[in-house]
């Protein structure tokens, strides 16, 4: 492990810091991985939770002089870090009017790093309302998701992981065959690594319309195979052969065979 963070451009970045900052060893190769196209780049990168300033300087380091490193936090005292060319914002994280505010100042954003309260309520309203600013290419992490797994940061049921589930379930539903006014098309796609998530911004693939394609190439009508190591499901579709043309039972069929794919599960046992 200290080979590895050794080596890590953001680990390097956080010991040059002059000031505190607490940080967990997992969620280096995280920022390498996710922020290093960022670096030496005209950017725009918000970090919730000032604390004692050390990230601020961590992220001047590893993302260089062009970025514009701005820093939220609900401690009027963190205004102090702006004699060192960095811009503050005191507000709420949970208050909708705060960023809608910062949003009209501020504009467009590359990054934006949550390592703020962590409840849930914080990180999900966070996530609301900077999505629709972030530029497409951009990001939005959020950090120090295991509170969802903990007491004393919301309603286990409304937790930030159960959120970000939620979202997988609506990217999803752009699929044609779904899609729905349930869709998700503010991202394009989710990275999840331990203690954090980050929402990838790309509205040019999110919007695209989910629809087949065929490359034209020559069809050998190969037979499909897909339940050829259930029995149960084979037998039905042999039954299914000779009474298709009786009136309602193709449908009755079908019933059956989602039923039996449900009860005949091998993988429920990953589950656990």
């Amino acid at each position: 492990m200290f080979f590895i963070m050794s080596t890590s451009p953001s680990f390097s970045a956080y010991k040059k810091s002059p000031y505190r900052s607490i940080k967990h060893n997992t969620y280096f190769s995280v920022y390498d991985h996710l922020f290093s196209k960022f670096r030496n780049k005209k950017i725009v990168f918000i970090e919730i939770g000032v604390l004692a300033g050390g990230s601020l300087f961590m992220w001047r380091n590893f993302f260089g002089s062009k970025a514009r490193i701005i820093g939220v936090d609900m401690n009027p005292d963190a205004k102090k870090w702006e004699k060192y060319g960095f811009e503050i914002f005191i507000g709420s994280q949970s208050d909708e009017n705060f960023w809608r505010n910062f949003r009209e100042k501020i504009g467009k954003i590359d990054i934006v790093l949550d390592d703020g309260g962590h409840t849930y309520d914080q990180q999900i309203i966070t996530t609301e309302m900077l999505l629709e600013n972030i530029k497409d290419g951009g990001l939005l992490v959020i950090e120090d998701t295991h509170t969802s797994y903990m007491k004393g940061f919301g309603a286990t049921k409304y937790s930030f992981i159960n959120y970000t589930k939620n979202m997988i379930d609506k990217i999803n539903r752009r699929f044609s065959k779904l899609s729905d006014d349930k869709n998700e098309k503010r991202i394009w796609s989710i990275e999840i690594f331990e203690s954090i998530v980050a929402f990838c911004v790309n509205k040019k693939h999110s919007s695209l319309v989910s629809e087949p394609t065929d490359n034209g190439g020559k069809n050998d009508n190969s037979i499909d195979y897909r339940y050829e190591d259930n029995q149960a499901i084979k037998d039905l579709e042999y039954i299914n052969k000779f009474l298709k043309y009786i009136p309602g039972f193709k449908f009755i069929i079908k019933q059956l065979k989602f039923f039996l794919l449900k009860v005949n599960s091998k993988s429920k046992i990953f589950f656990r």
